[in-house]
C-alpha cells in the first residue's frame, strides 16, 4: 500500500505541469552520452513518447558529431576542429549528410518509434525538407568575437560549417498537428544549393523561437551550469549568466551552448534548461519535478 500511494502522490506532483504545458511546444536538442548508450537511448526515446501522449508537442533537434568522427576514419579523412567547430570541405559535407540526415537520424526515429505504441510516430527531416532551414556560411571571425576564451589563436577557412539565417516552421507544425514527432538533423542549405552543417544547439535555438516554443531544452554531459564555487545553479537569468561569462566562470565549450540559450528567450522562448543527460529520464524530472534537476534559464 505504501508503495501505491508514493506512486499516486509523483502523479499528482506531475499534474499542475501537465495541465500548465498540455498544447505546448517543447524543443529538445538531443546529444551527448544521451544518443551513445543504450539505456539512456530507451528512457530518451520513452520521455518523448509520453510527452506526446499527454498532450505536449515535442520537437527533437539532434547532434551527432562523434559518428561523424567514427565514420570519416572510416573512409580516411581527417577531422581537423578549430574552437570547437569541425572544419567541412565538400568531401567532409557528403559525409556530414550522411550520417546526420541519414544513419542518426533514422536511428533516433526508430527508436522513438519503437515505444510508440503505434498510435504515434517520428519523422526524420532535416533543414532541407520543406525549406526548414536557410542557412549561409558561417563568419568565423565575428562568431569567435562573442566565444571568450573559446577563441583559437588562428581562424582557417571552416568551409561548409553555417549559421541559421532564416526558420521555415510550417513542416513541422504540419507534423505536429497531425500527431508525428519531427526529428531534425541540423543541416542547412542556401540559394545556391551548397550545405551546411550546423551547430545543433544553435539550430534548435532558432527553431524554438521560430515556433515561439514554451521551452529549449539541451541535453549535456553535465549536471547543469555551476557557480564559482563549483555547486550546480537550478534557476539563472541572462544578465547573471553574462556577468559569470565576464568573470571567466562560464568558459570554453559552455559558452556556445549558453549564446544558444539566449538567443531562443530574446527570440520569445519563455524558459531555456541545460540538463544532464546522463540521468535516466531526466526531461521528464526536470519537467514535472517541483525541484527539477538541471539549470532552468529565463531572461
Amino acid at each position: 500500500m505504501e508503495k501505491a500511494l508514493e506512486k499516486a502522490k509523483i502523479l499528482m506532483e506531475a499534474l499542475p505541469f501537465i495541465r500548465t504545458f498540455r498544447g505546448k511546444t517543447f524543443v529538445i536538442k538531443y546529444g551527448g552520452n544521451a544518443m551513445e548508450k543504450a539505456d539512456l537511448k530507451e528512457a530518451f526515446a520513452q520521455d518523448i513518447i509520453m510527452l506526446k501522449y499527454i498532450g505536449i508537442n515535442p520537437v527533437i533537434v539532434h547532434g551527432g558529431g562523434p559518428q561523424i568522427g567514427q565514420y570519416l576514419k572510416k573512409m580516411g579523412l581527417e577531422s581537423k576542429f578549430v574552437g570547437g567547430l569541425r572544419v567541412t570541405d565538400k568531401e567532409t559535407m557528403d559525409v556530414v549528410e550522411m550520417v546526420l540526415g541519414g544513419l542518426v537520424n533514422k536511428a533516433i526515429v526508430q527508436m522513438i518509434n519503437k515505444y510508440s505504441g503505434g498510435h504515434i510516430k517520428a519523422v526524420g527531416i532535416t533543414g532541407k525538407d520543406a525549406e526548414l532551414i536557410k542557412a549561409k556560411k558561417l563568419d568565423a571571425d565575428e562568431y569567435f568575437k562573442t566565444m571568450g576564451d573559446f577563441r583559437p589563436t588562428e581562424l582557417l577557412d571552416l568551409g561548409h560549417v553555417g549559421e541559421v539565417v532564416k526558420v521555415n516552421p510550417d513542416i513541422i507544425r504540419h507534423l505536429d498537428e497531425d500527431n508525428y514527432i519531427p526529428v531534425i538533423a541540423p543541416i542547412g542549405f542556401d540559394d545556391e544549393g551548397n550545405a551546411y552543417n550546423i551547430n545543433a544547439d544553435f539550430v534548435a535555438s532558432a527553431i524554438a523561437g521560430a515556433l515561439q516554443a514554451e521551452k529549449v531544452i539541451f541535453l549535456t554531459d553535465i549536471e547543469g551550469l555551476k557557480d564559482e564555487n563549483g555547486n550546480t545553479i537550478s534557476s539563472i537569468n541572462v544578465e547573471k549568466i553574462n556577468q559569470m561569462i565576464e568573470k571567466g566562470i562560464i568558459k570554453g565549450g559552455m559558452i556556445p551552448k549558453v549564446k544558444a540559450c539566449i538567443q531562443a528567450l530574446e527570440q520569445g522562448v519563455k524558459k531555456a534548461h541545460i540538463l544532464d543527460g546522463r540521468v535516466i529520464h531526466c526531461v521528464l524530472l526536470e519537467i514535472f519535478t517541483q525541484s527539477g534537476i538541471g539549470t532552468e534559464i529565463t531572461l
